[in-house]
């Protein structure tokens, strides 16, 4: 007897927030949710490979506002976020720190997803003074770590960014409708919502990355999601990284690398979980009283 298709349970986007267009002076314009000021720490939330902000992290926003400020936004060459005609993730982590600026936001936690993870870990190397802690979620520190393989890698990054097409800027994905499966037509719509051209560039930076000289080095209060059924960046690499940043607590889940929208039942209380060891860990100016909504 044939094996049936399984849908993943996504969560309901009926009541999915609404966000603005943000100007970063000298950098561009992105798409940002913030849930606004409050008595706790600001965690901003950056997104995974070929997503949206709001893509990835919709079904964890009650979760991680329970904590503090949740801010949210398109990053470079994906969905509304800046259209540059090369992507660095440098000028990604650069990016954190200028939407901070705009919001008025002194510090924070960068919690990251997949290419958001590696983003995060540049935020902190970049930005150590704007950084209170970290959530690292299916990081690693480096995708290939032989030499042979960094060479491999560093020629495949470079034929992609000379054979496919530039980055641009779609038009913003539709709003929820109540249609039939209104909820896969939401999350589709904003996969869409990314050029070919930027979801390559993406992935030559993600092949490209190497923080395993550093990560050593990373001395704030740390947490890292490790999804169990990676087959992307493998469970491995997530306890390489996990291994190798001192004081890190590493949260396993059930989930592949796309739990974070395809299996929010595994991945949100996990989440939490490191959310909360971050939290608890932060100096107590920032980190002692919770946001609860």
């Amino acid at each position: 007897m044939p094996r049936l298709l399984k849908v993943p349970a996504l969560a309901s986007v009926a009541q999915m927030p609404t966000g603005h267009i943000v100007e970063l002076p000298g950098r561009g314009s992105t798409y940002v949710y913030d849930s606004g000021p409050c008595d706790g720490p600001t965690y901003i939330l950056l997104h995974s490979l070929a997503c949206t902000g709001l893509m990835t992290w919709y079904p964890a926003l009650d979760a991680v506002r329970r904590f503090g400020r949740v801010v949210i936004f398109d990053q470079r060459c994906h969905g509304q976020g800046i259209s540059p005609p090369r992507l660095l993730f440098e000028d990604c982590a650069d990016d954190v720190a200028a939407l901070a600026d705009v919001l008025d936001i002194p510090t924070f936690v960068p919690v990251g997803y997949s290419m958001g993870s590696l983003i995060a870990q540049l935020v902190w190397r970049r930005h150590r003074d704007r950084v209170d802690g970290l959530v690292l979620c299916a990081a690693t520190a480096a995708v290939s770590r032989a030499r042979y393989e960094r060479v491999a890698t560093g020629l495949f990054a470079a034929l992609v960014e000379s054979l496919t097409p530039a980055p641009r800027l779609y038009p913003p994905a539709g709003e929820v409708t109540n249609s039939f499966l209104a909820d896969y037509q939401w999350v589709l719509n904003q996969a869409r919502a990314t050029s070919p051209g930027g979801i390559t560039r993406a992935i030559a930076e993600v092949v490209r990355f190497d923080s395993t000289t550093w990560v050593g080095d990373i001395d704030v209060p740390t947490a890292l999601v490790v999804t169990m059924k990676d087959r992307a960046f493998g469970v491995k690499r997530q306890q390489w990284l996990a291994d190798h940043i001192p004081g890190a607590e590493a949260v396993p889940v059930e989930a592949g690398h796309a739990g974070c929208t395809l299996q929010p039942a595994a991945f949100v209380p996990g989440l939490a979980r490191a959310v909360e060891s971050v939290h608890r860990r932060l100096p107590a100016a920032h980190g002692a009283t919770q946001a609860v909504r």
